[in-house]
């Protein structure tokens, strides 16, 4: 990638800032196995990245998605649960990009409460002004809707953007936004993230504005 005058920088949260996508894993398993579902790894692939809310219906279509996502949070101080951690390299960057005065946003499948909780953890919650959560969109990644009300509540070209993301569906939404998109492989193979513009491991070593990046 060469260099590039960018307009913005828009995060996504879970397995990009926060490496929580296998706690979510192991969180989502626990909750269907107990609901008598069997979660092989395909139908948890359907979830990540999304709005559970946009999930819910399709795994229990005959359950109130509102009271399936209560019990589910239910579950969140669970103490078989794995940790929250930071991705390694993300905080750093979203200080930079912060340094360099670039508009910059987090556009989230999560509740507000948990994204303002997790950016306050990783210390960067005075410099994530502008957050899209779950609340904000009626239909969640992979729609692009989360990502275009993100630049323009920025008032910046969706075309200049640059999305970080780790899931297939927060991908999807980011292209169909028609957005650069950088994928972090913390949630899934490399080679399933192909469709993204490049591919890295972590943030480590990430500079703003973007110039030439060591892919996977």
């Amino acid at each position: 990638m060469t260099a590039q005058v960018t307009a913005a920088a828009l995060f996504d949260l879970d397995g990009t800032l926060v490496n929580t996508e296998i706690r979510s894993r192991a969180l989502w398993r626990m909750f269907l196995e107990d609901h008598g579902i069997t979660c092989d790894e395909t139908l948890l692939r359907r979830v990540m990245g999304r709005r559970g809310v946009d999930v819910v219906p399709e795994v229990l279509p005959d359950m109130d998605p509102e009271v399936v996502m209560e019990e589910i949070r239910s579950y969140y101080d669970h103490p078989d649960l794995p940790g929250i951690v930071p991705v390694p390299g993300a905080a750093e960057l979203v200080a930079r990009v912060a340094e360099q005065g670039a508009p910059l946003a987090l556009v989230t499948s999560a509740q507000r409460w948990w994204a303002v909780e997790r950016l306050t953890e990783i210390g960067v919650v005075e410099l994530v002004r502008t957050i899209v959560c779950a609340e904000d969109v009626t239909v969640g990644k992979p729609d692009p809707s989360g990502y275009l009300m993100a630049a323009d509540l920025l008032a910046v070209d969706p075309a200049t953007c640059v999305v970080f993301e780790d899931s297939l569906a927060g991908i999807a939404a980011a292209r169909a936004a028609g957005m650069t998109c950088v994928a972090v492989a913390t949630t899934h193979h490399p080679d399933e993230l192909s469709h993204a513009d490049l591919v890295i491991p972590d943030m480590s070593g990430i500079d703003w504005p973007l110039m030439e990046l060591p892919a996977v």
